[in-house]
C-alpha cells in the first residue's frame, strides 16, 4: 500500500534515477532517440509534465518494458495529489435512503 503521508515518486524521477543515470544517457540523447524535443522530456524529468499513454509507449519501447509500468507510476502520482484536494462525496445509497 502506498504511503499516505509521502507522495509516490514521480515517473520523471524514476526515468532519471533508474534509467538515464545508470545508462549514462543524457536527456538530450533520449529526446533525440525518441524523436521528441528536449523540453518535452525535460518537463517530465522535472515533474512539470506527466506521462501520457503515448509517452509510456515510447519509454516502454526504448527500454524494452511494459507501458503499464509508466502509466502506473503516473496514476499513483495523480491519485495521491488528487486525494489532497478532493472533497468526499456521499454514497448514492445514502441519497436513496433520504428519499424514503
Amino acid at each position: 500500500m502506498a504511503s499516505k503521508t509521502r507522495p509516490p515518486t514521480h515517473p520523471g524521477e524514476i526515468l532519471l534515477k533508474e534509467f538515464l543515470e545508470p545508462l549514462e544517457l543524457s536527456q538530450k540523447q533520449l529526446a533525440e532517440h525518441l524523436g521528441w524535443t528536449y523540453p518535452r522530456l525535460n518537463e517530465i524529468v522535472n515533474m512539470h509534465r506527466g506521462v501520457t499513454a503515448d509517452s509510456a509507449l515510447a519509454f516502454s519501447e526504448a527500454f524494452g518494458m511494459e507501458p503499464e509500468f509508466w502509466l502506473n507510476l503516473q496514476c499513483n502520482w495523480d491519485l495521491w495529489h488528487a486525494r489532497k484536494t478532493h472533497l468526499p462525496i456521499k454514497l448514492l445509497k445514502q441519497l436513496k435512503e433520504k428519499k424514503k
